[in-house]
Protein backbone atom coordinates (compact mmCIF):
# COMPACT_ATOMS: atom_id res chain seq x y z
CA UNK A 1 0.00 0.00 0.00
CA UNK A 2 1.24 3.37 -0.53
CA UNK A 3 2.05 5.66 2.14
CA UNK A 4 -0.06 8.46 0.09
CA UNK A 5 -2.78 6.19 -0.37
CA UNK A 6 -3.57 5.81 3.71
CA UNK A 7 -2.61 9.70 4.26
CA UNK A 8 -5.09 10.43 2.07
CA UNK A 9 -7.83 7.89 3.30
CA UNK A 10 -6.50 9.02 7.45
CA UNK A 11 -7.54 12.81 6.14
CA UNK A 12 -10.76 11.64 4.26
CA UNK A 13 -11.83 9.75 7.70
CA UNK A 14 -10.92 12.68 9.87
CA UNK A 15 -12.60 15.34 8.40
CA UNK A 16 -15.71 12.95 7.93
CA UNK A 17 -15.85 12.78 11.54
CA UNK A 18 -15.10 16.44 12.10
CA UNK A 19 -17.92 17.58 10.06
CA UNK A 20 -20.16 15.32 12.17
CA UNK A 21 -18.73 15.64 15.74
CA UNK A 22 -17.80 19.46 14.87
CA UNK A 23 -21.09 21.27 13.00
CA UNK A 24 -19.34 22.01 9.95
CA UNK A 25 -22.56 21.09 8.60
CA UNK A 26 -24.92 22.46 10.60
CA UNK A 27 -26.48 20.12 12.82
CA UNK A 28 -30.68 20.85 12.76
CA UNK A 29 -31.74 17.83 13.35
CA UNK A 30 -34.59 18.58 15.91
CA UNK A 31 -35.89 21.41 14.18
CA UNK A 32 -35.79 20.10 10.97
CA UNK A 33 -37.19 16.80 11.30
CA UNK A 34 -40.56 15.98 9.95
CA UNK A 35 -40.34 18.69 7.79
CA UNK A 36 -40.17 17.15 3.94
CA UNK A 37 -42.00 14.45 2.88
CA UNK A 38 -41.25 11.19 0.33
CA UNK A 39 -39.51 9.51 3.02
CA UNK A 40 -39.61 6.24 1.65
CA UNK A 41 -36.82 7.46 -0.83
CA UNK A 42 -34.33 7.40 2.00
CA UNK A 43 -35.15 4.13 2.71
CA UNK A 44 -31.64 2.04 1.28
CA UNK A 45 -32.65 -0.08 -1.86
CA UNK A 46 -29.47 -1.87 -1.30
CA UNK A 47 -28.29 -4.91 0.83
CA UNK A 48 -24.83 -4.47 0.27
CA UNK A 49 -24.34 -1.00 0.99
CA UNK A 50 -27.03 -1.68 3.85
CA UNK A 51 -24.67 -4.29 5.36
CA UNK A 52 -21.70 -1.35 5.72
CA UNK A 53 -23.88 0.97 7.16
CA UNK A 54 -24.87 2.37 3.61
CA UNK A 55 -21.40 4.35 3.21
CA UNK A 56 -21.00 2.95 -0.82
CA UNK A 57 -21.62 6.16 -2.51
CA UNK A 58 -18.01 5.79 -3.26
CA UNK A 59 -17.83 2.10 -4.15
CA UNK A 60 -21.42 0.66 -6.02
CA UNK A 61 -21.14 -0.82 -9.23
CA UNK A 62 -24.74 -2.51 -9.86
CA UNK A 63 -27.60 -1.93 -10.61
CA UNK A 64 -28.40 -0.12 -6.83
CA UNK A 65 -25.95 2.43 -8.22
CA UNK A 66 -28.48 4.34 -10.21
CA UNK A 67 -30.14 4.90 -6.25
CA UNK A 68 -26.76 6.04 -4.71
CA UNK A 69 -25.01 7.99 -7.53
CA UNK A 70 -25.46 7.92 -11.04
CA UNK A 71 -21.85 8.26 -11.53
CA UNK A 72 -21.32 4.97 -10.97
CA UNK A 73 -23.12 3.55 -13.24
CA UNK A 74 -20.33 5.07 -15.91
CA UNK A 75 -18.02 2.61 -14.40
CA UNK A 76 -20.32 -0.93 -15.02
CA UNK A 77 -18.25 -3.03 -17.60
CA UNK A 78 -21.36 -4.53 -18.97
CA UNK A 79 -24.77 -4.11 -19.17
CA UNK A 80 -26.96 -5.55 -15.80
CA UNK A 81 -30.64 -6.37 -14.05
CA UNK A 82 -30.99 -5.42 -10.74
CA UNK A 83 -34.08 -6.36 -8.29
CA UNK A 84 -34.11 -6.35 -4.84
CA UNK A 85 -36.91 -6.67 -1.92
CA UNK A 86 -37.48 -4.19 1.51
CA UNK A 87 -38.68 -6.63 4.15
CA UNK A 88 -39.61 -3.29 6.16
CA UNK A 89 -41.01 -2.66 9.84
CA UNK A 90 -44.52 -3.77 10.77
CA UNK A 91 -44.89 -5.94 7.15
CA UNK A 92 -44.34 -2.75 4.68
CA UNK A 93 -42.99 -3.96 2.00
CA UNK A 94 -40.27 -2.53 -0.48
CA UNK A 95 -38.90 -3.29 -4.01
CA UNK A 96 -36.66 -1.66 -6.72
CA UNK A 97 -35.80 -3.22 -10.04
CA UNK A 98 -32.86 -1.32 -12.47
CA UNK A 99 -31.35 -1.92 -15.33
CA UNK A 100 -28.11 -0.29 -16.59
CA UNK A 101 -27.37 -0.36 -20.73
CA UNK A 102 -23.67 0.39 -22.24
CA UNK A 103 -24.32 2.48 -25.22
CA UNK A 104 -21.51 3.69 -26.95
CA UNK A 105 -19.81 5.25 -24.35
CA UNK A 106 -22.44 5.80 -22.20
CA UNK A 107 -24.28 3.93 -19.69
CA UNK A 108 -28.31 4.29 -19.73
CA UNK A 109 -30.26 3.60 -16.71
CA UNK A 110 -33.94 3.26 -15.64
CA UNK A 111 -34.87 2.39 -12.11
CA UNK A 112 -38.05 2.28 -9.95
CA UNK A 113 -38.98 2.47 -6.50
CA UNK A 114 -41.88 0.96 -4.73
CA UNK A 115 -43.13 0.82 -1.22
CA UNK A 116 -46.66 -0.44 -0.17
CA UNK A 117 -47.73 -0.39 3.36
CA UNK A 118 -50.47 -2.91 2.86
CA UNK A 119 -53.82 -2.43 4.76
CA UNK A 120 -54.03 -0.56 7.64
CA UNK A 121 -57.01 0.14 10.18
CA UNK A 122 -58.05 3.30 10.11
CA UNK A 123 -58.90 5.06 13.75
CA UNK A 124 -60.11 8.58 14.80
CA UNK A 125 -60.33 10.23 18.36
CA UNK A 126 -64.02 8.57 17.80
CA UNK A 127 -63.38 5.18 16.91
CA UNK A 128 -59.82 4.53 18.40
CA UNK A 129 -60.23 1.11 18.14
CA UNK A 130 -61.10 0.80 14.39
CA UNK A 131 -64.02 2.61 12.31
CA UNK A 132 -64.06 -0.85 10.47
CA UNK A 133 -62.53 0.83 7.19
CA UNK A 134 -59.12 0.85 5.72
CA UNK A 135 -56.85 2.39 3.91
CA UNK A 136 -53.31 2.33 2.44
CA UNK A 137 -50.36 4.47 1.25
CA UNK A 138 -48.74 3.81 -1.91
CA UNK A 139 -44.94 5.68 -2.67
CA UNK A 140 -43.86 5.17 -6.06
CA UNK A 141 -39.92 6.69 -7.73
CA UNK A 142 -39.15 6.18 -11.42
CA UNK A 143 -35.94 7.29 -13.00
CA UNK A 144 -33.78 7.69 -16.14
CA UNK A 145 -30.20 8.11 -15.57
CA UNK A 146 -27.33 8.79 -17.79
CA UNK A 147 -23.70 8.64 -17.18
CA UNK A 148 -20.28 8.87 -18.65
CA UNK A 149 -16.40 8.28 -17.92
CA UNK A 150 -14.77 11.23 -19.23
CA UNK A 151 -11.40 9.89 -18.63
CA UNK A 152 -10.76 6.77 -17.10
CA UNK A 153 -10.54 7.92 -13.60
CA UNK A 154 -13.52 10.96 -13.59
CA UNK A 155 -16.93 10.19 -14.38
CA UNK A 156 -20.82 11.65 -13.71
CA UNK A 157 -24.26 11.14 -13.50
CA UNK A 158 -27.59 12.47 -14.10
CA UNK A 159 -30.97 11.28 -13.20
CA UNK A 160 -34.35 12.62 -13.73
CA UNK A 161 -36.89 11.05 -11.56
CA UNK A 162 -40.54 11.43 -11.25
CA UNK A 163 -42.23 10.60 -7.10
CA UNK A 164 -45.45 10.09 -6.07
CA UNK A 165 -47.30 9.53 -2.54
CA UNK A 166 -50.71 8.29 -2.85
CA UNK A 167 -52.60 8.71 0.82
CA UNK A 168 -56.48 7.82 0.37
CA UNK A 169 -57.36 9.88 -2.11
CA UNK A 170 -54.70 12.29 -2.03
CA UNK A 171 -52.08 12.77 -4.76
CA UNK A 172 -48.66 14.43 -4.13
CA UNK A 173 -46.42 14.39 -7.48
CA UNK A 174 -43.61 16.13 -8.12
CA UNK A 175 -39.91 15.58 -9.80
CA UNK A 176 -36.53 15.42 -8.74
CA UNK A 177 -32.97 15.57 -10.10
CA UNK A 178 -29.96 13.24 -8.77
CA UNK A 179 -26.40 13.78 -9.90
CA UNK A 180 -23.22 12.64 -8.98
CA UNK A 181 -19.39 13.04 -9.23
CA UNK A 182 -16.66 10.09 -9.11
CA UNK A 183 -13.03 10.13 -9.13
CA UNK A 184 -10.36 7.38 -8.49
CA UNK A 185 -7.16 8.58 -7.32
CA UNK A 186 -4.91 6.52 -10.20
CA UNK A 187 -4.26 3.27 -9.07
CA UNK A 188 -3.46 4.06 -5.24
CA UNK A 189 -7.51 1.68 -4.62
CA UNK A 190 -8.58 4.88 -3.34
CA UNK A 191 -11.94 6.19 -4.66
CA UNK A 192 -13.93 9.92 -3.87
CA UNK A 193 -17.25 10.19 -5.07
CA UNK A 194 -19.87 13.22 -3.81
CA UNK A 195 -23.58 13.48 -5.16
CA UNK A 196 -27.09 15.36 -4.26
CA UNK A 197 -30.49 13.45 -4.38
CA UNK A 198 -33.80 14.48 -4.44
CA UNK A 199 -33.25 17.86 -5.78
CA UNK A 200 -35.90 19.43 -6.99
CA UNK A 201 -38.99 22.28 -6.75
CA UNK A 202 -41.77 21.73 -3.23
CA UNK A 203 -45.07 19.51 -4.31
CA UNK A 204 -48.22 20.33 -4.35
CA UNK A 205 -51.32 18.22 -3.17
CA UNK A 206 -53.95 16.96 -4.96
CA UNK A 207 -57.31 15.51 -4.08
CA UNK A 208 -59.84 15.36 -1.14
CA UNK A 209 -60.23 13.52 1.73
CA UNK A 210 -62.79 13.63 5.07
CA UNK A 211 -62.73 13.57 8.15
CA UNK A 212 -65.35 13.22 11.25
CA UNK A 213 -65.69 16.35 13.52
CA UNK A 214 -67.43 17.48 16.23
CA UNK A 215 -69.09 19.57 13.67
CA UNK A 216 -70.02 16.25 11.48
CA UNK A 217 -68.11 15.06 8.28
CA UNK A 218 -65.37 17.65 6.60
CA UNK A 219 -64.42 17.93 3.71
CA UNK A 220 -60.53 18.73 2.79
CA UNK A 221 -58.61 19.74 -0.22
CA UNK A 222 -56.49 22.35 0.73
CA UNK A 223 -52.95 21.09 1.64
CA UNK A 224 -49.58 22.68 2.32
CA UNK A 225 -46.14 22.39 -0.33
CA UNK A 226 -44.67 19.56 0.38
CA UNK A 227 -40.99 19.37 0.43
CA UNK A 228 -38.35 17.07 -0.91
CA UNK A 229 -36.00 15.45 1.55
CA UNK A 230 -32.72 16.84 -0.74
CA UNK A 231 -29.44 15.25 0.46
CA UNK A 232 -25.90 15.54 0.36
CA UNK A 233 -23.41 12.98 0.25
CA UNK A 234 -19.75 12.46 0.79
CA UNK A 235 -17.93 9.38 0.26
CA UNK A 236 -15.02 7.42 -0.32
CA UNK A 237 -13.34 4.12 -0.71
CA UNK A 238 -10.24 2.54 -0.03
CA UNK A 239 -8.94 -1.11 -1.26
CA UNK A 240 -7.28 -1.76 2.21
CA UNK A 241 -5.93 -5.38 1.08
CA UNK A 242 -5.42 -7.21 -1.90
CA UNK A 243 -3.15 -10.15 -2.26
CA UNK A 244 -3.81 -13.47 -3.80
CA UNK A 245 -7.31 -14.05 -3.59
CA UNK A 246 -8.24 -12.30 -0.92
CA UNK A 247 -9.17 -8.25 -1.19
CA UNK A 248 -10.80 -5.78 1.89
CA UNK A 249 -12.27 -2.50 1.09
CA UNK A 250 -12.93 0.07 3.21
CA UNK A 251 -15.42 2.50 2.92
CA UNK A 252 -16.64 5.80 4.60
CA UNK A 253 -19.31 8.44 4.09
CA UNK A 254 -21.17 11.67 5.09
CA UNK A 255 -24.24 12.37 4.66
CA UNK A 256 -26.33 15.69 5.02
CA UNK A 257 -30.03 15.47 4.58
CA UNK A 258 -32.26 18.85 4.89
CA UNK A 259 -34.69 17.52 7.33
CA UNK A 260 -32.62 15.68 10.16
CA UNK A 261 -29.70 16.09 11.16
CA UNK A 262 -26.08 14.72 9.61
CA UNK A 263 -24.78 11.17 9.87
CA UNK A 264 -21.07 9.91 9.43
CA UNK A 265 -20.95 5.70 7.85
CA UNK A 266 -18.38 3.53 8.24
CA UNK A 267 -18.20 0.23 6.56
CA UNK A 268 -15.96 -2.69 4.97
CA UNK A 269 -16.23 -5.66 3.11
CA UNK A 270 -14.09 -9.05 2.91
CA UNK A 271 -14.26 -10.68 -0.40
CA UNK A 272 -12.58 -13.91 -1.56
CA UNK A 273 -11.77 -14.80 -5.39
CA UNK A 274 -14.19 -12.04 -5.80
CA UNK A 275 -17.41 -13.81 -5.32
CA UNK A 276 -17.94 -14.66 -1.73
CA UNK A 277 -18.63 -11.30 0.85
CA UNK A 278 -18.83 -10.66 4.57
CA UNK A 279 -19.90 -6.87 5.16
CA UNK A 280 -20.28 -5.07 8.08
CA UNK A 281 -21.19 -1.32 8.64
CA UNK A 282 -21.88 1.36 11.81
CA UNK A 283 -23.84 4.57 10.99
CA UNK A 284 -23.25 7.23 13.78
CA UNK A 285 -25.96 10.14 14.31
CA UNK A 286 -28.24 7.48 13.10
CA UNK A 287 -31.72 7.26 15.95
CA UNK A 288 -32.14 3.33 16.98
CA UNK A 289 -28.38 2.48 15.45
CA UNK A 290 -26.28 0.76 18.64
CA UNK A 291 -25.38 -2.59 16.21
CA UNK A 292 -23.50 -2.66 13.68
CA UNK A 293 -25.30 -3.93 10.20
CA UNK A 294 -23.98 -7.23 8.39
CA UNK A 295 -24.41 -8.75 5.22
CA UNK A 296 -23.37 -12.05 3.02
CA UNK A 297 -22.92 -11.98 -0.88
CA UNK A 298 -21.82 -14.48 -3.62
CA UNK A 299 -21.33 -14.03 -7.09
CA UNK A 300 -21.33 -16.49 -9.60
CA UNK A 301 -19.61 -16.17 -12.90
CA UNK A 302 -20.71 -17.39 -16.37
CA UNK A 303 -18.30 -16.95 -19.01
CA UNK A 304 -18.51 -13.26 -19.54
CA UNK A 305 -21.80 -12.90 -17.63
CA UNK A 306 -22.59 -13.68 -14.17
CA UNK A 307 -25.27 -14.07 -11.49
CA UNK A 308 -25.11 -12.66 -8.03
CA UNK A 309 -26.85 -12.83 -4.62
CA UNK A 310 -26.64 -9.85 -1.77
CA UNK A 311 -28.42 -10.03 1.71
CA UNK A 312 -28.13 -7.37 4.44
CA UNK A 313 -29.16 -7.17 7.83
CA UNK A 314 -30.26 -3.86 10.13
CA UNK A 315 -31.50 -3.71 13.21
CA UNK A 316 -33.04 -0.77 15.75
CA UNK A 317 -33.54 -0.91 19.35
CA UNK A 318 -36.77 -0.49 19.45
CA UNK A 319 -38.33 -0.56 15.94
CA UNK A 320 -37.12 -4.27 15.04
CA UNK A 321 -35.10 -5.52 11.91
CA UNK A 322 -35.07 -4.65 8.40
CA UNK A 323 -34.08 -7.76 6.04
CA UNK A 324 -32.99 -6.75 2.28
CA UNK A 325 -32.49 -9.57 -0.38
CA UNK A 326 -31.26 -8.33 -4.22
CA UNK A 327 -30.56 -10.72 -7.01
CA UNK A 328 -28.24 -8.80 -10.04
CA UNK A 329 -27.54 -10.50 -13.41
CA UNK A 330 -24.51 -9.39 -15.86
CA UNK A 331 -25.31 -9.44 -19.76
Amino acid sequence: MHLKSLLSLAFILVFSAGVTAQGILPNFGSSRSGTAGYQFTKISVDPRAAAMGNSSIADTYDGAALYWNPALAARADRSQFYASHTAYFVDISMNYIAYIHRFRGFSLGASLQYLDSGDINETTEFNPTGTGRTFKTVHLSAGLTIAQNLTELFSYGLTLRYLDERIEEISIPTAAVDFGFFYQVGDTGLRFAVGINNFGFDASPSGTTSRTTLDGVVEESDFEEVPLPTTFNLGAAFDAYERDNHRIIVTAQVSNPSDNSERLSIGSEYSFMEQFHVRAGYQFGQDEFSIPSFGVGFDLPFGPRSVGFDYGFTTFDRLGSIHRLAMKITL
